[in-house]
């Protein structure tokens, strides 16, 4: 099934100020800042204090990490086991040789403490929380302080789950379900979908077809080639998935931003109408994280994953200050990639 979502956005820029940016990605808007696990450089990953910092700094969109627990319930963690971020040894003997999450209760899992890894810390100058605890949350928990944040503040912070490997179809229809009760629907709400599953990607996209979502979905893993076709590495199965198969069942894809995330790579993502997500930028310093940043915009990534959602935020910034193209210039650009209508989006799914 393809669907195509059609705007007048390309003629929105009529209205526009005397000169805007243009940039090389697919819908020539800014790329997106994506929290990676909130903002996890500063504060303990995958907690609700540290989504609100990551949205206060500029995040166009946070990224939680989908588990599931030993009673069937939907909570955000990274790891498989609970050790790296959280005090698990401390209240917990170990189950099955270690701390799965897969393990332990929804209960249990509830009376933790998440702890800074990295270059993370339990406070940040000048922020106060309105979660004032670090606790391990649900992802019904994260979906309405998401939706109790947008609405209150009037701003459209997307969403960006991942469905951690190993992947279920109970897991999968779970996430899908809670995001329609949530309602976070539609790509219009810069939320996607994404997994380093290729199949499950494939049944996500399905479910939400069953469901009339349209939540862009993402196929992760690592850039390569399969006879001479750029592709996409998946290791769960061992195997590339090359970009025209992707673009048959998905949106974008997730990259590791490694030697292979090329300008070329980005352009064949998008000659297929593939949206193409970097993970993760995590340089500290700001003028090495600036030129790496600058780089990419260059080049037309579609979104960043980063730990740092400022040094993100403040690149597009510089960027926008560098390079402003007059709309005379500008539009014939527009027109050329969106069509006369403005062709925001088109949706591919499996057949």
């Amino acid at each position: 099934m393809i669907r195509t979502i059609v705007t007048v956005a390309g003629f929105a820029a009529f209205a526009a100020p005397a000169f805007a940016t243009t940039y090389n990605t697919l819908s020539g808007e800014a790329p997106l800042v994506i929290a990676h696990r909130g903002a996890s450089g500063y504060l303990p990953e995958h907690t609700l204090a540290g989504y609100e910092l990551a949205i206060k700094l500029g995040a166009d969109v946070v990224e939680p990490d989908v588990a599931i627990t030993s009673d069937g319930h939907l909570v955000i963690m990274h790891d498989d086991s609970l050790a790296r971020t959280t005090n698990v040894e401390d209240l917990f003997a170990p189950r099955n040789g270690g701390y799965a999450t897969t393990d332990f209760t929804l209960a249990e899992i509830k009376s933790l403490t998440v702890e800074p890894t990295g270059t993370a810390s339990t406070s940040y100058p000048g922020f106060t929380p309105s979660v004032s605890t670090f606790e391990v949350p649900t992802f019904e928990e994260f979906l309405t302080f998401v939706n109790d944040y947008n609405e209150t503040n009037g701003t459209n912070v997307g969403i960006y789950p991942e469905s951690k490997p190993v992947s279920s179809t109970e897991k999968n229809q779970k996430i899908v379900e809670a995001m329609k009760t949530y309602g976070f629907t539609a790509s219009t709400q810069n939320s996607y979908l994404q997994t380093f599953d290729h199949l499950a990607a494939q049944e996500l996209s399905a479910m939400e077809d069953d469901l009339g979502m349209d939540v862009a979905v993402a196929a992760l893993g690592y850039v390569g080639t399969v006879d001479g076709e750029y592709a996409v590495y998946d290791y769960i199965h061992g195997s590339y998935s090359t970009l025209s198969e992707i673009a048959t069942y998905a949106d974008g894809v997730g990259v590791y931003k490694n030697a292979k995330l090329t300008a070329e790579f980005i352009a064949a993502a998008h000659a297929l109408g593939l949206e193409v997500h970097g993970w993760t930028f995590n340089l500290t310093d700001p003028d090495a994280a600036m030129e790496q940043y600058l780089t990419y915009i260059g080049w037309g990534l579609d979104g960043f994953f980063t730990n740092y959602t400022d040094l993100a935020v403040a690149a597009i910034a510089k960027y926008e200050a560098v390079a402003p193209v007059p709309l005379p210039a500008a539009l014939p650009m527009l027109l050329a990639g969106f069509g006369a209508f403005g062709v925001a989006r088109t949706r591919r799914r499996a057949a």
